[in-house]
């Protein structure tokens, strides 16, 4: 079992990265089609009794095959983001068999080492985008850096991660691990999904405010700033209860375990800092006088912190949180 879920995990980076260049193909056809339609020749007006007949009249029939080119690049962006979106579904299928081959291999939850945590939250997040997408399918275009994403944090588990299943350390044998790490993962996939429209809304906006310099012609074909805004919101107000939850639970834990609720501990000193960050985010977003583009930043910089409290704590610091499964 645990050789079929390493090699599920293979085949899953695989076709997310089959997914990205299907979003990348459906860019580019896009990018075509706006291109090949810029270039057609406009319509030449002709005034009157030139040609031999009155009024004005068009002198070129150039705007038709241009017409059937565009729409031919239409149809095949269309076919390569539906592609994406099948491989995506197919690549989070491969995922979730591997974490599931990987919990019976254990015989325990998979989710006692750094690797199996980030397996699980990147699945966590791409179910949730998958939802999303269900929901409302004008957003697919996200999907290129949502994949992107994904193929980087799930390559980073399989090459750099990686772990042996080993039993769980005699600190995290309780039901509290269940309750505790459950939620935190799930509230860690969805703020990873609410990082990318975060992202992309930052790009949009300066798009739509005329930057046409990188990173923000990176976010031409994406949907409008307003809907990719009001997507992160909705993502960052669903996940923060969840993951106020997580951290509450995770003080209990502590006082059943080491007879204290809280010690500053790096990896609480971390959450904690995470927690307030959001607050502050959704603090932010709840005030007018605040513009939506510097909440967005605070969005942003929580997901930082998140990522700094699942890599650099466990990398860089020791402490009771330290199962990170790495030498």
């Amino acid at each position: 079992m645990s050789a079929l879920s390493d090699n599920l995990v293979t085949f899953a980076i695989l076709v997310y990265l089959v997914a990205m260049i299907c979003h990348a193909v459906e860019y580019a056809l896009g990018n075509a089609r706006t291109s090949v339609a810029a270039a057609a020749p406009a319509p030449e007006l002709v005034g009157a009794g030139v040609g031999g007949g009155g009024g004005v009249v068009p002198t070129s029939s150039a705007p038709v095959p241009v017409s059937a080119a565009a729409d031919r690049s239409a149809r095949r962006a269309r076919i390569a983001g539906l592609a994406a979106v099948g491989a995506t579904a197919l690549a989070a299928v491969l995922h979730l068999a591997a974490l599931v081959t990987r919990g019976i291999a254990a015989d325990r939850m998979p989710w006692g080492n750094m690797y199996e945590f980030v397996l699980t939250v990147t699945f966590i997040g791409v179910a949730a985008w998958l939802v999303v997408l269900w929901k409302r399918p004008s957003l697919r275009k996200l999907g290129l850096f949502l994949t992107l994403v994904m193929v980087l944090l799930v390559a980073t588990a399989e090459l750099v991660l990686y772990v042996p299943i080993v039993p769980l350390v005699p600190a995290l044998n309780s039901y509290w691990f269940v309750i505790h790490v459950s939620t935190i993962v799930f509230a860690s996939g969805i703020l990873l999904l609410g990082a990318v429209p975060a992202v992309g809304y930052l790009m949009r906006s300066g798009y739509e405010q005329g930057k046409r310099r990188f990173p923000y012609t990176l976010a031409k074909r994406l949907p409008a700033a307003a809907g990719l805004e009001r997507l992160t919101f909705t993502l960052h107000a669903f996940a923060f209860p969840i993951f106020t939850f997580a951290v509450i639970a995770g003080a209990i834990w502590a006082e059943a375990a080491w007879g204290r609720p809280w010690g500053w501990d790096p990896k609480e000193t971390w959450a904690f800092i995470s927690w307030v960050v959001y607050a502050g985010y959704l603090h932010a977003r709840a005030t007018p006088s605040v513009k939506r583009n510097v909440a967005t930043w605070i969005a942003v910089l929580g997901f930082l912190t998140v990522l700094m409290n699942l890599f650099g704590v466990n990398i860089f610091f020791t402490g009771l949180h330290s199962y990170g499964g790495l030498d």
